[in-house]
């Protein structure tokens, strides 16, 4: 740039935009350098300043390097004042210039430049050029803007106006800020042409497809948008006479929510069907609100709606052990199938059954899963179901007819995906209305329930996002069809020490939240717990011991009602004056039992519980009498225990004439529970071993577990419950099946340690091990 040429003016630094030479632009001034320059030229006559882009359109204030080289001259035409504080300019582009060295920046940026005028070079190759772009201009000014006027064809007059139709052009197809920019940057007239068809080219590509889809979608709106069109018209006339259509205008409200709602297509064909119908039929006709009610719950079912699954696993460790002391392996159990979910978004949500004693915390598991995943939570009683219809719903041509419970729950829910829980699926009825149990096969069937069909809905619903829990006390009355689509997971009762720490955490801080009564108020010992869970509840869940401490609490918040101050601390001993007499006494073991008496442990929905085995000879009776409401299972396992110490009467050193002179009378106490089960059958082989030998039971043992007639001890269930209450009674030696070694993986540490284990094959060991001293040992040694 020679010193002759340069000339200084006011630079004006533009963030987002380009000026062209000849073309006028409004611009919009916020910044104080931008401000101060526009007036600086305003001051003089001829109102000039110079025009440039930025590079960096975060920048403020503009070094020379952070300029583009080329800008342009113009002539402030107009100037408006903002309510903001800025002004709005209206220039005029002049002359392109380029650009030299700043003189100053403040208060506003002057600039050297010197006028860079475009070389129209011309000839054969810069004709077809500017034919091409032209055409192309042409084509995508019609694409874009249908209805213009501008023909652009026909702007191109002298030399000059060859490189101002170009400008025009590129100002009217609103190019990106670097493009600009390299146009106007463009020395040669053939330069600026070939990147202006450049762009052209690319343009014409968008906006073709752009029209395509357009058309497209054009196409499927057009029928849309004349029924609206004349709706509307019929709107209008009837608000002009004064008419009112209510059924119109629900039809139309109708209308409104299926076009918002996110439905499937099969579903959203089949609910324009029915609201045509609707539309067609009159107001008092009795069908209407039948398919009022069908399409509302079409609109209110989730179809699409799901809540975003929080799989995080430390997350849901950190809630489940909030929530559960204890229950190590169901939470780990719980946490695999999350861990699966995050590593496989697509798998099956997972169907498990919770199944153990009540009060537990089967319920309150499925709540902390919920709150684990951030799902929504449902929760269903199947308890007392006889109608399979209340499940899968009543079809639409029943009066008062309504989807099903599994639908209803999804409905409040609102999203396809919560935790829902279907509590005591163990005691679902059947009768001649239907067997809910086969109902529930395809809903609880992963393979099955992606296409569930509610006889009310009558159409397919995607159940496979469902985190279905199912709960029950027992598995005896679930169908095996059933149980083989559900992953069981057992929860067992608690221990004495559990529950004081769990009464300790949860329970004792929830009943005082309840009652209004603070912590530092009311105080219970340790020993206060332990007294209430020992002699004063009896049961495998916490139901009943937190009743106890909540009417303990009430007690107390009697007082501080009356205005008392003082704190109160519950011990043992005030029990009696606040809860009465106890209601349990601990089943000690009898010490000196007479012979033909043994300990036997039994599993009860409360937990566990010893059973003392009676038995006594009938000299000059016959046959084998049993008294306490005894099943026929356990009658059965008294007569092979009776069997089997008959057949080996020589091998025990009895004489076999016993058996046929003397009858025998088995009693087991509590006459007033049933009982039953094969778990009493080393236990009576027992009891009636030492009734015919004459020698006692061992009094610190207890056993459990099934016999055959050859002397086999097979395995049985509920060892927890079983192990807990020989300890409660202080017995210190258990005699088990073998087979049911592996179950002593669920005690606690300290009662595996209180407690000697004693396995066993056969019933000679048995005898071996609680007689030691009788005849019928003499065998086995």
């Amino acid at each position: 740039m020679s010193d002759d040429n340069v000339l200084t003016l006011p630079l004006f630094p533009l963030k987002n935009a380009v000026l062209f030479p000849y073309l006028g632009l409004a611009l919009t001034a916020g910044r104080p350098i931008s401000i101060a320059a526009i007036e600086s030229a305003l001051a003089t006559e001829e109102k000039e300043i110079l025009v440039v882009a930025q590079r960096d359109a975060a920048v403020q204030a503009p070094s020379r390097e952070e300029l583009f080289e080329v800008g342009t001259k113009a002539v402030i035409r107009r100037l408006v004042p903002l309510p903001t504080g800025g002004v709005q300019v209206f220039v005029q582009g002049t002359l392109r210039v380029r650009i030299g060295e700043l003189e100053k920046s403040t208060p506003f940026i002057t600039a050297k430049y010197e006028p860079a005028p475009v070389a129209l070079d011309s000839g054969a190759d810069v004709e077809a050029l500017e034919r091409e772009v032209k055409d192309l201009g042409a084509k995508v000014l019609s694409l874009a803007r249908p209805q213009t006027e501008i023909d652009i064809t026909q702007l191109a007059g002298s030399e000059e106006d060859r490189l101002r139709w170009l400008y025009i052009l590129a100002s009217l197809m609103g190019l990106e800020h670097q493009k600009a920019h390299e146009l106007l940057a463009a020395n040669e007239l053939t330069e600026g042409l070939r990147l202006m068809h450049g762009y052209l080219q690319y343009e014409v590509h968008v906006l073709e497809l752009r029209q395509n889809i357009a058309s497209k979608v054009q196409s499927e709106m057009t029928k849309q948008q004349r029924e609206m069109l004349l709706r509307q018209q019929l709107r209008a006339i009837q608000e002009e006479l004064g008419e009112t259509d209510e059924a119109g205008a629900e039809v139309e409200l109708l209308r409104e929510r299926f076009d918002k709602a996110d439905l499937p297509e099969d579903v959203r064909k089949e609910a324009e069907r029915e609201l045509k119908r609707f539309a067609r039929l009159p107001q008092a006709s009795p069908e209407t609100n039948v398919i009022r009610s069908y399409l509302e719950v079409i609109l209110e079912l989730p179809w699409n709606q799901s809540s975003e699954a929080v799989l995080d696993l430390a997350h849901a460790r950190k809630v489940l052990d909030e929530d559960h002391l204890g229950l190590d392996e169901i939470k780990s159990r719980i946490l695999e199938h999350l861990a699966v979910q995050k590593l496989n978004p697509d798998a099956k949500a997972p169907i498990l059954l919770f199944v153990g004693p009540p009060g537990v915390g089967k319920t309150s598991l499925g709540k902390s899963i919920a709150r684990a995943q951030n799902r929504e939570f449902q929760r269903m009683s199947l308890g007392g179901l006889h109608d399979e219809a209340e499940l899968r719903g009543h079809r639409r041509t029943y009066i008062g007819a309504l989807p099903g419970r599994i639908l209803q729950a999804l409905r409040r829910a609102k999203v396809n995906n919560p935790v829902l829980m279907l509590d005591e699926i163990d005691k679902l009825g059947r009768d001649f209305r239907g067997d809910p149990a086969s109902a529930m096969l395809e809903i609880l069937d992963p393979e099955q329930n992606d296409t569930f069909r509610d006889n009310y809905l009558d159409m397919p619903f995607d159940l496979s996002s469902v985190f279905f829990i199912t709960t029950a006390n027992t598995l005896d009355t679930i169908p095996q069809p059933l149980l083989d689509r559900m992953e069981v997971l057992s929860l067992t009762g608690y221990s004495e020490e559990e529950k004081l720490g769990i009464a300790k955490k949860y329970l004792l801080p929830r009943q005082l939240e309840q009652s209004g009564v603070r912590a530092d108020q009311c105080e219970l010992l340790d020993e206060t717990l332990e007294r209430i869970i020992r002699r004063y509840t009896r049961e495998a869940g916490l139901r009943q011991l937190e009743r106890v401490i909540g009417r303990v609490i009430r007690k107390t918040a009697v007082g501080f009602a009356e205005g008392s101050t003082e704190k109160v601390t519950v011990s043992p001993d005030d029990l009696t004056e606040m809860l009465g007499p106890e209601r349990f006494h601990l089943e000690k073991a009898r010490k000196d039992m007479p012979p033909g008496v043994a300990a036997g442990l039994a599993w009860t929905p409360a937990g566990g519980d010893v059973l003392y085995i009676e038995s006594t000879l009938l000299p000059g009776g016959s046959g084998l009498t049993m008294t306490g409401q005894l099943g026929d299972i356990m009658q059965e396992s008294a007569r092979a225990a009776q069997s089997y110490l008959w057949s080996h009467a020589d091998d025990f050193g009895i004489d076999a004439e016993r058996f046929r002179k003397e009858g025998v009378h088995i009693h087991v106490p509590a006459g007033a529970i049933p009982k039953d089960g094969p778990s009493a059958g080393i236990t009576m082989a027992t009891a009636l071993a030492s009734l015919y030998c004459g020698k006692p039971v061992r009094d610190d043992t207890a056993m459990t577990g099934e016999i055959t007639i050859t002397g086999l001890v097979l395995p049985i269930g509920g060892i927890k419950e079983k192990v807990l209450a020989a300890r409660r009674a202080e017995l210190t030696r258990i005699i088990l099946p073998r087979q049911n070694e592996a179950d002593l993986h669920d005690l606690p540490d300290d009662v595996r340690s209180e407690i000697e284990f004693i396995f066993v094959d056969h019933i000679d060991d048995v005898l071996r091990a609680a007689i030691p001293e009788a005849c019928c040992s003499q065998k086995a040694s």
